[in-house]
């Protein structure tokens, strides 16, 4: 075999090697699942998952004044269940930091008008704000603003001990520090 032969093989078989590890890689990076989180309102803490695995739990959560339940009205001071994306953050919080739940979700929509609390035109401007992906309207009848935050300047002694919040779900200023490591913008959010 002439050298510019040899080389040209061993060039070809180069790319194909390079070619093979890039699929690798690429693959298992694609195939790792998103981590996630599960907010357990019976357990009374959130849960960073990745798959079924627990990666982290922060205990002692706070939420709406009424607990947990579906949402009725804006105003109910109940932490809604359901699932949810993280869809906006404030670093800057009166909580220390903010991170803004894609609530009303287009199931609280859908149960809302059967039962007559929106109107059709809330329901068709939630549902398409979901189906383009933005931030559904906070100023409805099912109210908004609802979101995973600290307690900032406020009460730190009722933290974990007392549902105080309007809705939202509450952890110490500490854990808001560290979970907010594992938050990123359209990460799912399971509230249970």
């Amino acid at each position: 075999m002439s050298d510019s032969k040899y080389t040209s093989a061993i060039w070809s078989f180069m790319r194909h090697l390079l070619f093979f590890f890039c699929w690798f890689f690429c693959v298992g990076a694609y195939a790792q699942e998103a981590v996630w989180l599960l907010v357990d309102t019976q357990k009374k803490n959130i849960q960073v998952k990745q798959g079924d695995r627990t990666l982290e739990i922060f205990g002692e959560i706070s939420l709406g004044r009424k607990g947990a339940g579906y949402k009725k009205k804006s105003g109910d001071n109940i932490t809604p269940l359901g699932s949810y994306k993280i869809s906006y953050t404030h670093d800057k919080s009166h909580f220390r930091k903010f991170f803004g739940l894609n609530y009303p979700s287009a199931q609280d929509a859908e149960l809302a008008l059967q039962a007559k609390r929106i109107s059709y035109s809330d329901y068709q401007l939630i549902t398409q704000a979901h189906r383009m992906g933005r931030l559904p309207p906070q100023d409805t009848d099912l109210g908004g603003l609802l979101g995973i935050h600290g307690v900032g300047r406020g009460n730190k002694r009722v933290q974990g001990v007392f549902d105080w919040t309007q809705g939202c779900v509450a952890v110490s200023n500490q854990q808001i520090d560290k979970l907010a490591k594992w938050m990123f913008l359209g990460m799912r959010v399971e509230i249970k």
